[in-house]
């Protein structure tokens, strides 16, 4: 990773004729926010002194508190290949801070830099590599977005059925561009959808690296006339995106979940972050999962996992070891999408597999049956438990364990539980036009 000082920022932005730099940071519901200077600012930028308002962001803090400062992450300035070449535009994603120089406890990178630091105080580094699925859609006249698309390409499918193969080909180099070592890229199993991978990192390069992702993706999807979501589910009876979540633990430059001597080749290490994630994963769900729409892809029949289980193999279990061992075992968490804040998300699995591994906690028996071909009297023999069938089913989860809400943060946890319930007061309150063409003729 490179490191660069405050000094190498200035003569970057000088040397490389930049104009612009995009002082960018997350809100607590995964919105990328950003506060933008012009190159005679730069100085003040590195030096802590960018300043804005907070209480205008969802979830930070009131009117009467509302100064905040921007510390930028140095390593993270990269220019943005899709601005103008002359008169660069540059970005550094930022830390948030209250006036007297703490960190603010609403900034979801810092929840995530608290759980990494629990992490490293036990000797560990936290690697994470996500999976992005989206939907590449077309626009109206109007430039607005439609879920209609001329795509007629299936799982792994090139074009010309891909209607979408050029788009994503040039989201793959700019993002190389920017310095992600993209592994694969490919169309899924819907019309219209895609999945680009790149490189596991440390986690917070890693939510850094997917707020990067999804800007990227809608920037150049826009340029191109299309409309990119990141939206869980948007067309009904096809398969919804997901965002499979891979963790390992290294200590002293190895990984922790692997042992060679097992018949799985699975450390009790990870044994006991299996047992962490699967007793929390309900607690973590409207943080995972964390809208109305996200439950309506967490459903059986579209490959995504709703079903409390693991499995070295089976991909019908919310938690699956994918083959590789030695240095590549992971764990991989199947229900997250890629509507969450990533930080908040990686705060969340860290913190219930690390409950996992303080407690030595042990996973249920690994489930090798297909889980959804299975009657419920069958799953409940198993004592197989499901995923919350609602955002309010998932909030009251969430309210209720003790390990998620303190890897929050009372002042995350409070924000985010009353949006979370204005959006399902807001949904349960709204007439549908499923209801209306079911009920008002009927009755």
């Amino acid at each position: 990773m490179r490191h660069y000082t405050k000094e190498d920022i200035i003569r970057m932005v000088r040397e490389d004729d930049v104009e612009f730099i995009r002082m960018q940071f997350t809100d607590i519901f995964g919105q990328l926010k950003n506060v933008a200077i012009t190159a005679s600012q730069v100085e003040k930028a590195v030096n802590n002194q960018i300043m804005i308002d907070g209480s205008s962001i969802e979830g930070f803090v009131r009117i009467n508190e509302s100064d905040q400062y921007l510390h930028p992450d140095l390593d993270t300035f990269a220019i943005l290949p899709w601005r103008p070449q002359h008169g660069k535009v540059a970005r550094l994603i930022c830390d948030v801070y209250n006036p007297d120089g703490t960190p603010f406890a609403g900034d979801p990178r810092g929840v995530l830099k608290k759980v990494l630091q629990r992490a490293a105080d036990l000797g560990y580094t936290f690697n994470v590599g996500p999976e992005c699925e989206f939907f590449l859609f077309q626009t109206d006249e109007q430039g607005r977005p439609t879920t209609r698309t001329s795509d007629e390409a299936g799982y792994f499918d090139l074009g010309p059925l891909d209607h979408g193969e050029s788009t994503r080909r040039e989201i793959c180099m700019t993002l190389e561009q920017m310095g992600f070592e993209i592994e694969a890229s490919h169309h899924e199993v819907a019309r219209g959808q895609h999945e680009i991978d790149f490189k596991y990192a440390d986690a917070l390069t890693a939510a850094d690296n997917i707020m990067t992702f999804k800007l990227a993706v809608k920037t150049l999807a826009q340029k191109n006339g299309l409309h990119a979501t990141f939206m869980p589910k948007p067309v009904f009876g096809i398969n919804g995106s997901g965002m499979h979540t891979n963790m390992s633990l290294m200590k002293d430059g190895k990984n922790v979940f692997a042992d060679p001597s097992d018949a799985r080749g699975l450390s009790r290490e990870a044994y006991a972050f299996i047992a962490g994630l699967l007793a929390h994963v309900r607690g973590m769900a409207a943080i995972t999962n964390p809208l109305v729409n996200s439950y309506k892809r967490l459903v059986p029949g579209y490959e995504a996992p709703c079903y409390l289980a693991w499995s070295a193999s089976n991909r019908s279990a919310l938690i699956r070891i994918p083959a590789a061992r030695g240095m590549g075992t992971r764990v991989e968490l199947r229900c997250p999408d890629p509507s969450c804040n990533p930080y908040l998300n990686m705060a969340v699995c860290l913190a219930a597999g690390l409950d996992g591994i303080e407690k030595g906690l042990t996973p249920p028996d690994e489930v090798t049956d297909n889980i959804f071909a299975m009657t419920q009297k069958e799953r409940e023999d198993k004592g197989i438990l499901s995923l919350p069938g609602t955002l309010r089913e998932a909030i009251d989860c969430l309210k209720e364990d003790r390990v998620i809400c303190d890897a929050l943060g009372e002042h995350v946890l409070t924000q985010y539980v009353d949006g979370k319930e204005k959006e399902w007061d807001a949904y349960r309150t709204h007439v549908s036009q499923w209801e209306i063409q079911e009920y008002l003729v009927m009755y």
